[in-house]
Order: C-alpha cells, then structure tokens, then sequence
C-alpha cells in the first residue's frame, strides 16, 4: 500500500479509491512538506549565521580599537626603536604578535564555551556532530585571520611613526 502525506494527515489510495467525495486539500508535494516542515530549524541556522558574522565583526573591531589604542599609547616607543635602528617589519610583527596573543586568548575563552554550549545546539544543528573538529578549526582559523587583519593598520601605523616627532612630544 502506498500512502501520500496531506497535511499532516496520512490517506491511502485505496481510502481515496472506496470514497470518491473525499475532500482533497491542501496538496503538497513532498518538497513543499520538507520545506513547510523544516522552516523554523533553517530561520535558526540563519539567525545564528547572521549574529555569528556580527559577532566576529564586532570582536574584529573592538580589537582593532584595542591596538590602536596600544600603538597610540606606545607611540614614543615605537620612535624610540625606530631611531636605534629598528626595522619596520620588526616593529610590524611585534605589534601583529601582541594582538595575536590577545586573539589567541580569546579563542581560547570562546572554544571553551561553544563546547559547553554545543549540546544545546545539537538539536538545532542538521547533519552535524555536536563537536565537529573540522568546523571548530576553520572557525579558529577564520578568528584568527580576522585578528591579524584588524591589528595588521595599527601595526603599519606604528612603523610610520617619524622618530624625530615621536622624541618631541615627550
């Protein structure tokens, strides 16, 4: 016997069959079902999309603050390495490695949660282990791509620093 899902009801063809005046509604196919039935986990998943890029937008940000707050702070520092003969890459990597740190930590911090946070999601996510290894290392990488982007224009500020201004404004 072969059955046809309507609206959440389950008629065969045979009851179809022994009682022609039955009423049809709603027919869908069964995309149109899988589509009506699974709506709400899909508005989740983008939700969670959505505020997961504003998550990593506002973090690449807030540390993009932080660092220029840092090579403004050290700006008599920087001068000061510059003049004794300091290379601009040298000063670069040294501002890159301090956000680095900072961002190395708050992965840390992060990871720690989304494992615990992780058997909540289970049910929300489709098709996915709850800790998943290759998506919490492309997240890791991606976290830590967007941390040296963000503090890559305080570090190339702090190279511009002109030695001789630097000294004056102390």
């Amino acid at each position: 016997m072969w059955n046809s899902t309507i609206c959440s009801r389950t008629i065969s063809w045979i009851e179809i069959a022994l009682n022609p005046d039955l009423a049809l509604e709603d027919l869908r196919s069964l995309r149109e079902e899988l589509r009506f039935a699974l709506w709400l986990r899909r508005l989740f998943a983008s939700l969670i999309g959505v505020f997961g890029a504003m998550a990593l937008t506002i973090a690449a940000v807030g540390l993009y603050g932080v660092m220029a707050y840092t090579v403004a702070q050290r700006t008599q520092e920087f001068g000061i390495r510059m003049a004794l003969g300091a290379q601009a890459a040298s000063v670069r990597g040294m501002v890159v490695r301090q956000a680095l740190r900072l961002t190395l930590l708050g992965i840390g911090i992060g990871l720690a949660g989304a494992l615990a946070v992780t058997r909540l999601m289970s049910g929300v996510i489709l098709g996915v282990s709850p800790t998943d290894p290759p998506t919490f290392a492309v997240v890791t990488v991606l976290l830590a791509l967007s941390g040296i982007l963000a503090a890559w224009v305080p570090a190339w500020r702090a190279t511009r620093v002109d030695p001789v201004q630097a000294l004056r404004v102390s």
